[in-house]
């Protein structure tokens, strides 16, 4: 995590500091195994490398976490039919968006539990998007990886309540960042919600920072298997 949006969870909320600071130590060790993954080669045949484990030394120095935060960007844009279909989206392709823009969440959440580092009143939240029930040009394998992602959410929130985890997905507005600018027809994209948005702008980082911060308060313990907007109201406005 950056330096600024740590400042900005902290300005934020009066959560403990260990709180933001479990934030941003996911978000590092996040980091770490999406240039991992960057780093790997396909094979012939279509297959990947394994994707690697959570690194031992988070179970040596996280101590106990209480907020998993999964925002994981790294996917194809590829169509599924094309001319020629060898430039279509391809079982290797596919199967890497998935594994990790989605599925990593309940891998990542297998380990900290069984590890013992997330336990009662523990947070989980997973960055979605508007996409994982619409239609965009080549956003297919991201569109699936984001409604698998609230499926894992969905599912993750029922096994884990008795143990009094909680788990959200995040559906954030239109945000001008980098991952967006790698969307085809971005452009528009922007133009079109910050017209429609009630709020009359763009969501920003800092707005999700903070709706964040405020859901980690131990008070959300109710919370839980939900999509939970943070868009000024975008998502209502046809």
């Amino acid at each position: 995590m950056l330096r600024a949006d740590v400042d900005v969870l902290k300005e934020a909320t009066a959560l403990p500091a260990e709180v933001v600071a479990a934030i941003g130590a996911l978000r590092a060790k996040l980091a770490a195994r999406k240039n991992a993954i960057e780093r790997q080669t396909f094979v012939e045949g279509g297959d990947t490398a394994p994707l690697p484990h959570p690194p031992e030394e988070l179970a040596r120095d996280a101590g106990a976490l209480r907020v998993l935060l999964h925002s994981l960007a790294f996917g194809t844009l590829t169509p599924y039919i094309d001319d020629p279909i060898k430039n279509a989206v391809t079982q290797a392709q596919m199967d890497m968006t998935l594994d990790v823009m989605a599925h990593s969440l309940v891998y990542w959440t297998q380990e900290v539990v069984a590890r013992g580092l997330m336990t009662r009143g523990g947070r989980i939240y997973a960055m979605t998007s508007s996409g994982s029930t619409r239609v965009l040009p080549a956003y297919g394998p991201v569109s699936a990886a984001k409604a698998a992602l609230e499926a894992h959410i969905r599912q993750l929130a029922a096994e884990l309540a008795p143990r009094g985890i909680a788990a959200n997905a995040i559906r954030a507005g239109v945000t001008d960042t980098p991952a967006l600018r790698k969307i085809p027809g971005h452009e528009a994209i922007i133009a079109g919600a910050r017209r429609r948005n009630p709020s009359g702008r763009l969501t920003t980082p800092e707005d999700v920072a903070r709706a964040i911060a405020t859901l980690a308060h131990p008070d959300t313990y109710w919370i839980t298997g939900n999509v939970i907007g943070v868009d000024g109201g975008e998502e209502i406005v046809g």
